[in-house]
């Protein structure tokens, strides 16, 4: 890089934001942030700020961002249209929407809009919209890099997507691989959150718990790379190291291998197409690592991954009501309404009631969002 990359980032304090601004501070001559856009956690926003230095900050909070700006030239900004700024500053070079949950996808299309590239660590975006924003993106010639480790394995592993016959996804089996269906149903909170890994978010983890995450990912990826659903596989590596693998149609695979740690991905999606050194524990041993594993996923525990194909292949609003209803009953889970297994359960019995439609609009995937999660918290409350 000739001069800096400007970068702004949605969801600085969460768990990719922070993680990326960690390998912002060691590249600190290779970028310049624009902005940084917090949700409630004002204390660290402002930390942020005052340490990083952007022009813009802004965050979702009732509580005032006081001090931020103290002798500096910041510009505080909030909620949604301190969103819809940032992201419409052609200023920016890449944006990193990092934030978890539906707000990631409206700020996605207005950088989208103005031809900013994104590097995407937010999967509601596509889950919900991946029809829309794949061709707003492509309309706009505009990049979108994926953060998430399995799906920048597969955008490294690719020189030609016409040559491609096969995708495959890895999952660590989270920590209830080598548990049995009674465990899981006794299974409290703690022992979901304890992954064996990954050093994730309480609701991805949990999404890792029952392997929900691998079915929106399996989603993400037929829109990201536009690799018919049959054509995208599903493998249980335990150990992490291999992060995903790609199939060519002569019968050769490209795996992309290396210590599961989130800098590395993060790292590659705000520089690329360059490569740098910058945060890594060590180098890879394949000596060190000495014995890699791998099976199929077990669909009769694990049946959200077959529940995810099929509101993939449904399309239009079916993935919608797949995330909505899923993401409302892992919420109950956090808070103790509901066992484990009655995730997936919930989610089912809300998808098969649900009435799809396809090509939907915008402002129609948002209502059937909010109609999706309203009768889940409805039928949660009256279980």
């Amino acid at each position: 890089m000739e001069k800096k990359r400007k970068i702004s980032i949605i969801g600085s304090t969460g768990s990719i934001g922070t993680q990326a601004l960690e390998v912002i501070e060691k590249l600190h001559d290779k970028f310049e942030i624009i902005a940084l856009a917090g949700g409630n956690n004002v204390e660290l926003l402002k930390k942020q700020a005052e340490k990083f230095k952007p022009k813009y900050v802004c965050h979702n909070s009732a509580s005032p961002l006081n001090g931020a700006d103290r002798g500096k030239d910041i510009k505080i900004l909030h909620g949604a249209d301190g969103l819809d700024e940032i992201c419409s500053n052609k200023e920016n070079d890449i944006i990193l929407v990092a934030c978890s949950g539906k707000i990631g996808l409206k700020p996605t299309l207005k950088a989208i809009e103005n031809g900013i590239d994104i590097a995407l660590a937010n999967k509601e975006t596509l889950v919900m919209a991946g029809d829309i924003v794949m061709k707003k993106a492509h309309e706009k010639g505009v990049n979108i890099i994926p953060v998430d480790s399995e799906h920048c394995a597969i955008h490294q592993c690719i020189k030609d997507i016409n040559q491609v016959e096969k995708l495959i996804i890895t999952a660590s089996g989270g920590p209830f691989l080598h548990k049995t269906i009674d465990e899981m149903k006794q299974a409290t909170v703690k022992e979901a959150l304890a992954h064996p890994r990954w050093n994730m978010g309480r609701k991805i983890t949990v999404d890792s718990a029952t392997l929900m995450n691998k079915g929106l990912e399996i989603i993400e990826a037929h829109h990201l790379f536009g690799i018919d659903y049959d054509d995208i596989e599903v493998v249980v590596h335990p150990q992490s190291i291999v992060h995903s693998a790609i199939e060519y149609k002569d019968g050769s695979v490209v795996a992309q291998i290396g210590l599961p740690s989130m800098h590395i991905p993060i790292q590659y999606a705000i520089s690329y197409p360059e490569r740098f050194e910058g945060i890594k524990s060590k180098s890879f041993s394949f000596a060190d690592a000495a014995r890699l594993d791998f099976e199929k996923p077990d669909f009769e525990k694990f049946p959200s991954v077959k529940l995810a194909y099929q509101a993939g292949k449904t399309g239009g609003t079916a993935t919608v009501c797949l995330n909505a209803a899923n993401e409302e009953a892992v919420f109950a889970f956090l808070e103790g309404k509901i066992k484990l297994y009655q995730i997936y359960e919930i989610t089912k019995q809300i998808f098969d009631s649900h009435e799809v439609i396809q090509n939907p609009t915008i402002d129609e995937i948002f209502a059937v969002d909010e109609a999706v999660r309203k009768l889940t918290k409805d039928l949660i409350q009256n279980m």
